[in-house]
């Protein structure tokens, strides 16, 4: 399980995840002080089930190691997840008043994005590398036949 890249790339996107629904999201400098508000205390409670949704999905794509095919749609469809995590925060961080500083984590989806797209490829590159070792033992047994003969 950990010797495939793929695997670490996903390991590293859950921690994103999972730093990103119990981490500081916004800070809101006001007249009472800093405040500082997480994820989960946003305003729609919509975004941390899409979060949730993406960290399921992620650890889903972590788990079935063993049929690459299934991890690599995993994959592929928890960075398509991300990349709509980050286009919800980009609009709330552009709708937003002036008074809310948005943390570093605010990047976190993108990140996680990435790592998503790249185990897909990573799950791809075994896939193929599988078919291949297949088609060249089928030919080796072929050959094999007709040497007999």
């Amino acid at each position: 399980m950990w010797q495939r890249i793929q695997t670490l790339y996903l390991a590293i996107s859950l921690a994103l995840l999972i730093a990103l629904m119990t981490g500081t999201a916004i800070t809101l400098n006001g007249a009472e002080g800093i405040v500082k508000i997480r994820y989960s205390e946003l305003s729609s409670p919509y975004f941390m089930i899409l979060l949730v949704i993406l960290g399921i999905v992620t650890l889903l794509a972590l788990l079935t190691f063993k049929s690459r095919i299934l991890q690599l749609r995993l994959s592929v469809l928890g960075g398509i997840a991300a990349i709509g995590t980050q286009a919800w925060l980009a609009y709330m961080y552009f709708t937003a008043p002036d008074e809310m500083v948005f943390r570093f984590s605010a990047i976190f989806p993108l990140i996680c994005a990435i790592l998503d797209f790249l185990a897909a490829r990573g799950a791809f590159m075994d896939q193929m590398m599988v078919e291949s070792a297949y088609r060249i033992r089928e030919a080796k047994r072929r050959s094999s036949r007709k040497n007999r003969r």
